[in-house]
């Protein structure tokens, strides 16, 4: 029997797993790390290169290593130029993803890594077991489930009119979180990109410079500029504190919707995107679309009106992950069966320790009731991780 298993092997799960390792709490072979993807952040990498983010939003102590500082040196060792932005040294992403390489082989995690899908769970007398699709089971004397809402593929958000357009017509409309884009320099023109946050913006920069004078960007509202995606005061007490003292987890959960920047982009973005739209090499409306259809060989966008907004030949979705619990499917029978406490929302009511039950841990979206809403970001997971590890 393994001392503990971690669900996840993105961002949430490898910094669970190095800072169990770090502090002595475990070692490599009393470890398992169970995700459907070959190897570590695989999700992680897919997103962030579909879009060319040049610079995390977050700075440079949030990582995935325990020492705040150890992205810092290793790019001092490395003696790398221009891989930290800004007064908040926001990382470069080549940067941040070499560092969680070397981290993962620093901590051989290849000897605890898992591929495999989980289908179910349950308490045993000494732990918890897991099922996997593939019909592998493990055993583990405690349980960790970091799974996010960005690390299962049938999550994406497709608004209506889309979905109801792709099922009728299929066509390029695609969603930029899906596994299977088409490659981005063979699409057909115009190009028109749904939605006006971060990923939005990073992925029109992209492809202005592949297709000039051919992208266009629709989104629902002005731009929400805020350097960081809530505001700092949540990574400390000062918001914490408060937060913690909500004993309505309905307040909790509402308080956390309105402490998101969501859909917000950073300044230094924001302005790269005005430089390229005063160029010509791109367009941006402020406009809802209701409705697609197709029209003289290509698609055409309508407004609430059924007023045609432009003809495109390619559509990206951008408009992020459905909010709902990750994992509901298989979660759902070990909720009942173990009676774990849930939420009105459907989220798990944990410890400040994040214990869900006997030997059951959650970090990432799934102990946002507790954390906050930095619970998904990395920030998030490196505080949840010290948490757990300090509570043993």
């Amino acid at each position: 029997m393994l001392e503990w298993i971690i669900v996840g092997g993105g961002i949430q799960g490898m910094t669970m797993a190095a800072f169990l390792l770090k502090s002595g709490k475990t070692t490599v072979d009393q470890l398992a790390i169970v995700d459907r993807n070959e190897e570590p952040l695989a999700r992680w990498k897919q997103c962030t290169e579909v879009i060319s983010m040049p610079y995390l939003r977050s700075p440079s102590v949030h990582h995935l290593d325990v020492n705040p500082f150890s992205l810092q040196k290793y790019v001092e060792k490395a003696d790398w130029k221009n891989n930290f932005y800004g007064q908040y040294k926001r990382p470069s992403l080549k940067s941040f993803n070499e560092h969680c390489v070397h981290l993962a082989d620093d901590l051989s995690i290849k000897q605890a890594w898992v591929q495999g899908e989980v289908i179910s769970a349950c308490k045993t007398g000494q732990g918890w077991e897991i099922q996997l699709q593939n019909k592998r089971r493990l055993e583990g004397r405690k349980l960790v489930i970091s799974i996010g809402i960005g690390e299962q593929p049938q999550w994406p958000q497709w608004p209506e009119w889309a979905r109801q357009f792709k099922q009728e017509h299929g066509g390029p409309v695609y969603h930029i979180f899906d596994e299977n884009i088409p490659e981005l320099t063979q699409l057909q023109g115009p190009i028109t990109i749904i939605g006006g946050g971060i990923s939005s913006v990073h992925l029109a920069l992209k492809l202005s410079k592949i297709y000039p004078h051919d992208v266009t960007v629709l989104k629902r509202h002005p731009f929400r500029i805020h350097d960081f995606d809530s505001d700092p005061g949540w990574l400390g007490p000062k918001k914490q504190r408060p937060f913690r003292a909500i004993s309505s987890f309905q307040k909790r959960r509402e308080t956390i919707i309105q402490a998101r920047n969501k859909g917000s982009i950073p300044p230094d973005l924001h302005k790269a995107l005005m430089n390229q739209v005063k160029q010509g090499l791109l367009s941006v409306m402020d406009v809802e679309v209701k409705s697609a259809v197709w029209k003289d060989g290509h698609i055409s966008l309508r407004d609430k009106n059924e007023k045609d907004i432009q003809q495109t030949g390619t559509i990206f979705l951008a408009t992020g992950f459905k909010s709902a619990m990750p994992g509901k499917d298989w979660l759902t029978p070990v909720i009942r069966s173990h009676d774990l406490r849930c939420a009105e929302c459907g989220y798990p009511i944990v410890s400040q320790s994040l214990q869900w039950g006997p030997g059951l841990y959650v970090t990432g979206a799934l102990a946002e009731l507790e954390m906050g809403p930095i619970s998904r970001n990395i920030s998030g997971a490196r505080q949840a991780a010290e948490r757990i590890v300090n509570s043993l």
